[in-house]
């Protein structure tokens, strides 16, 4: 709320803008002008200034302009300077200064009234509420907590006229010596009584009074809409309100049956009585509670309000920014009979619940031990969904993806995605599965459905998405899953794809990766133009109350941060869920915001059906247990209404239950379960089209290396795009290497993404860092240095008709924009999808992504991904975190046996051995090798995604080089490299065979040639590591048979590839192998620079031992 500070002078002002908003502003002075702010004074002023615009002219302080006085008369630009760079609270307050718009008039109502007080000392302030980005047009500067102030301190006066600052008696005294004719504008702010008074003067004591209570009722009105929700019976169980968060007790006045005397009482203090209930008020323009009237009584106006807002709908919308939001949600709340249903969508909202209840009841009958977290207590949620996908086709939506908690899972299956009844059945029974893989429980898995929609005559598209038990991590998969889809569609605005998500209470307020979701929101790469969050709020995480897992007064205020609207709902009400299922569509397919619905329900039975609740939760299970089921409440609510009779629910019930016994014969018949039946998105021609035995070339021709390579050295035209200096350096190297047929890391990646461009491959590449690159070496984004924000991207322009090129920077978010890519990567087998870490290690905090999606998705879900994960690793010297980026981690989850040799002889050995893994990690060496294993994504039969360890320093190491002749057509990407210098020519002459993995072989080619032993060591380059290169490591070993075998890495012993490598070669050699490493450790690096370079050092003497 507004607080309005005493000062000697502020009773006047106050009385000025009432005066202004009478009279007009023709008298106001022609210029207005900012001076500077008296500092000392502003800590004790503090007034609320906004546009008071019912039926008078008005002083408007929310355009950006300031203020216009008639059209005609604007401050200068010196608000705009002040706006920006003197005041910017942390809750976007609104502060400026008024002197000499203040000083004149006020010497005007001075000698125009007598009142005798001090001129003001050009100090004022204005600051909306917490919050509030601007001041809303719709506010008045007559706000109820102002009102509030001035009717206390007038009624102390009253009492004392020395209890409150001297500064005030002129006021009062003026009113209660009639020297001010309130009357004047008596027409905008007087009460109309019913009865007509027989003079049309009224008395200056009596006009106050009705002031002061007109401008309550404004601001109770205010009240219901902003915390009304606290007091709404919102909870099915009446056990937990969230008013007792923030309301205490008062006494509530006299004869105000019915209504929320807590709310009452707050606002409106001991003012109100029973002879203004009947009084008639002026409705303001920011509510719609009057319909097509414009005044009510107050009794009326309460009745309403209590309806709207403190009812089974809870409304959380006044922390707003946008004036527009908050009209739109008030006119679908507030309308009279806008939340009344007719009696089609009655009966409509009883056939559905009777399908939720009733499956729920026949999986509890047929099968009353199996675990299957059923929806018993918040079927309502069946009601919810089925009401936004009809309105959503009503709104143009073609296609629903959703994610959801375990919880009701099965039923929202069946009943909004239309999965068949004998497929759902048939995963209670134990089968062997049709598919290799290890699947998934049955309330995990996925589906999709086009539904034809009878109300609208339309066909939708609905896909559940699989998920894992690790809740919320499926959150942002589905989210990049809707971006990805919106892309492919052309679908710029979000019109025809949308995303529901579905949450549970204790994991919406719990898991950190709901804000890394939702904040992805408004990021204009990542924006899926709004989507809706539902919240099954059973009030309870497992065993957890609410009051010990989460410190906010609902489970959904974390949505706040992000600006979007809550909607919170009885789930024993099925009509108001139904009503703000339909407010929410409207609401994202109108704003294209989030909009989150927060359905208040409860758990009939434990946390699972083998659960007891009544050890942690007596009390709230000795509730639900004397609770009858929705289907049961809203049965009778109806037959008391005349709408169904007991024929109409039993024949419902009866036909049901035929189809599900129906089903239930059909899934006997069912002898094999199959994986396939569960894909969420299906890649239709895309494995048809392919021949499953060969990867295509992907080398590429002289002339499309010279396009791409010269684009890239090519700068923008200077008179047009001022790039950094730095940059042209680079392009001049750049230009050199062209020159020279040579290509270094940058020059790699970049003809490996051009080419596939050009070949109409879809490329999104997304991390912190990624359109310059963390080690400065990609530069595919170049910032104008003289324009703020003007950006040139160096590959949009590659070819006239190529694929898009979606490179962007993402916020500082791992576990959010990685599941976001993922979900990205399973849309479409035509795109490459990458997410670079700025570092290595920051993959560790979207672990659960790893280990959920895409180390195993295909195997559970025979879900796909062609997604790369690069990630920046190696131990430099950098510290602890930023080098090792745990290679260990994802060989360790390689589906492979390390005692199972494959057959070598096979001549398609390579191509099975990447078909049946799970992923792909790689440490590659030189450019080409990284530009064929890009482009090898693309040519494979199938997809799979990479792990791949990338260079963070050395990038300019003559190392790091590739002729063009490495790109050309006939090349392939090279899972090991052997030696090919000296000791390749003379074999029998070598002493030592070292295998090794990334970076170190840099270090290794060093030393030996600066200790002349490249004669005397030979070594071999394992570039891909899973899915490992028997073959060529055993071509290797057979080479330099009399040789000492090890295998050397930078990393400790206890880490890096090494534990992986060393099983997998003794078993293939039949010998033991040595390890040259840094020694074991728990941190992946020290921090030291003389442990480093004395380990360094060790690591350099252990190579070159011989």
């Amino acid at each position: 709320m507004f607080q309005l500070n005493t000062s000697k002078w502020l009773h006047a002002t106050v009385l000025l803008f009432v005066f202004v908003a009478v009279n007009g502003s023709e008298w106001i002075i022609e210029r207005v002008k900012l001076l500077e702010i008296n500092q000392n004074y502003l800590k004790n002023t503090s007034l609320n200034l906004v546009s008071y615009s019912r039926r008078k002219r008005v002083i408007n302080f929310y355009t950006e302009s300031f203020v216009t006085f008639d059209n005609n008369v604007t401050v200068s630009n010196e608000y705009e300077e002040f706006m920006n760079n003197e005041y910017r609270p942390a809750f976007v307050g609104l502060r400026f200064k008024l002197c000499d718009f203040i000083e004149a008039p006020y010497v005007m109502i001075k000698q125009k009234f007598g009142i005798q007080c001090p001129i003001p000392p050009c100090s004022l302030s204005v600051s909306p509420h917490r919050g509030q980005k601007t001041f809303p047009k719709s506010e008045t500067f007559l706000n109820g907590a102002n009102a509030s102030f001035l009717e206390n301190q007038y009624l102390e006066w009253s009492k004392s006229k020395g209890s409150i600052d001297s500064s005030w008696d002129g006021l009062y005294e003026s009113v209660n010596s009639s020297k001010l004719q309130i009357d004047e504008f008596q027409d905008d702010f007087s009460p109309k009584s019913n009865a007509k008074s027989k003079s049309s003067k009224v008395t200056d004591a009596d006009s106050k009074h009705k002031i002061m209570l007109h401008l309550a009722v404004q601001n109770l009105i205010r009240s219901y809409q902003a915390r009304g929700h606290l007091l709404a019976k919102t909870d099915p169980l009446g056990l937990t309100f969230a008013a007792r968060w923030l309301l205490k007790a008062q006494s509530a006045p006299v004869d105000l049956k019915g209504v929320n005397c807590k709310l009452v009482a707050r606002e409106l203090g001991t003012i109100l009585g029973d002879e203004h209930m009947d009084m008639t008020f002026e409705l303001p323009h920011r509510t719609f509670i009057g319909g097509k009237e414009e005044s009510l009584t107050l009794r009326e106006i309460i009745c309403r309000l209590e309806k709207v807002y403190c009812q089974s709908i809870g409304v959380e919308y006044m922390h707003l920014y946008d004036p527009d939001s908050l009209q739109f949600i008030r006119e679908r709340m507030e309308v009279p009979g806008c939340l009344e249903k007719t009696v089609e969508e009655k009966r409509l909202i009883m056939r559905r619940l009777t399908k939720a209840v009733f499956l729920e009841k026949y999986f509890a009958t047929k099968w009353p031990a199996e675990k299957r977290f059923g929806l018993e207590g918040g079927e309502s949620m069946i009601v919810m969904l089925e009401e936004i996908v009809d309105s959503s086709t009503r709104l143009g939506v073609e296609s629903i993806v959703m994610a959801m908690q375990h919880r009701g899972r099965l039923n929202m299956l069946v009943n909004v995605c239309r999965k068949q009844l004998t497929d759902i059945f048939a995963q209670f029974k134990p089968m062997e599965p049709k598919e290799p893989g290890s699947g998934d429980i049955k309330y995990h898995l996925g589906t999709y459905i086009h539904r034809f929609i009878r109300k609208t005559n339309r066909y939708i598209k609905v896909s559940m998405s699989c998920n894992p038990s690790h809740l919320e991590v499926v959150s942002p998969v589905v989210v990049g899953k809707t971006r990805a889809e919106q892309f492919f569609k052309g679908d710029n605005n979000g019109d025809k794809v949308m995303a529901i998500i579905m949450h549970g209470d204790a994991a919406f307020a719990g898991q950190g990766v709901v804000y890394e979701t939702m904040h992805l929101g408004e990021l204009p790469a990542f924006t899926t133009h709004g989507a809706i969050h539902i919240v099954c709020n059973n009030q309870i995480g497992y065993t957890t109350d609410p009051r010990f897992a989460r410190s906010s007064p609902y489970c959904c205020d974390v949505a706040k941060c992000v600006n979007a609207p809550v909607l919170h709902v009885n789930g024993d009400d099925p009509e108001a869920v139904a009503h703000v299922a339909r407010l929410a569509i409207e609401y994202r397919c109108h704003f294209k915001k989030d909009v989150v619905l927060d359905l208040t329900c409860y758990r009939r039975f434990g946390h699972s059906e083998e659960d007891e609740p009544m050890f942690t939760q007596p009390f709230m299970y000795k509730k639900i247990r004397s609770m009858k089921t929705i289907d049961q409440i809203y049965g009778e609510r109806l037959k008391a209404e005349g709408v169904v009779n007991d024929a109409d629910i039993k024949g419902w019930e009866k036909e049901y239950m035929d189809t599900l016994n129906k089903h239930f014969e059909l899934a006997k018949k069912v002898t094999k379960l199959s994986i396939m039946d569960w894909i969420d998105t299906p890649w239709t021609g895309f494995f048809e089209a392919r021949d499953p035995k060969k990867i295509e070339d992907t080398g590429i021709s002289e002339a499309t290396i010279s396009t791409i390579s010269k684009h890239f050295c090519k700068p923008p035209e200077p008179w047009a795009f001022e790039v950094h200096k730095g940059i042209n350096r680079i392009l001049l190297n750049r230009e050199k290497m062209v020159k020279d047929g040579i290509a270094d890391w940058a020059m790699g990646e970049t003809l490996a993404y051009g080419s596939l461009l050009r070949d109409k491959i879809h490329i999104r590449f997304t991390g912190e860092d990624v359109e310059r690159g963390t080690m400065a070496h990609r530069h595919h984004v170049y910032h104008h240095q003289g324009v703020d924000g003007a950006t040139h991207r160096v590959l949009d322009t590659l070819y006239p008709d190529q694929a898009a090129y979606s490179l962007h920077n993402s916020s500082l978010s791992e576990f959010g924009i990685l599941g976001f890519e993922t979900g990205y990567s399973y849309s479409s087998p035509a795109l490459l999808t990458i997410w670079e870490a700025q570092y290595g290690d920051f993959a560790d905090t979207a672990q659960p992504v790893f280990d959920t999606f895409i180390c195993n998705g295909e195997s559970k879900w025979v879900c796909q991904s062609g997604l790369v994960v690069q990630l920046p690793h190696g131990i430099d010297g950098a510290g602890p975190e930023h080098s090792s980026a745990r290679v260990e981690r994802y060989l360790q989850q390689a589906d492979d046996d390390e005692d199972l040799i494959p057959d070598l002889d096979e001549k398609d050995m390579a191509l099975k051995q990447l078909r049946a893994a799970n992923w792909i990690v790689c440490n590659v060496t030189s450019p080409a090798n990284y530009f064929h294993l890009i482009r090898r994504q693309i040519a494979l039969p199938f997809r799979k995604p990479v792990i791949l360890m990338t260079p963070k320093v050395g990038l300019k190491h003559p190392f790091y080089r590739s002729p063009f002749k490495d790109f050309l057509p006939g090349t392939s990407f090279q899972r090991a490299i052997g030696d090919t210098g000296p000791a390749s020519k003379n074999p029998k002459e070598v002493k030592k065979l070292i295998f090794c993995s990334g970076k170190v072989a840099i270090t290794i080619d060093d030393l030996l040639k600066e200790k002349k032993l490249q004669n005397k060591i030979a070594v071999c380059r394992i570039e891909q590591l899973y899915p490992f290169p028997y073959d060529l490591v055993l071509k290797e070993f057979c080479k330099y048979d009399c040789a000492k075998v090890f295998y050397c890495q930078e990393e400790h012993k206890n880490q890096g590839p090494w534990l992986f490598v060393k099983v997998r070669l003794e078993n293939l050699f039949g010998k033991k192998i040595g390890c040259i490493s840094r020694p074991a450790s728990s941190a992946s690096a020290t921090g030291i620079k003389w442990i480093h370079a004395k380990e360094l050092t060790d690591l350099k003497n252990k190579i070159i031992e011989l």
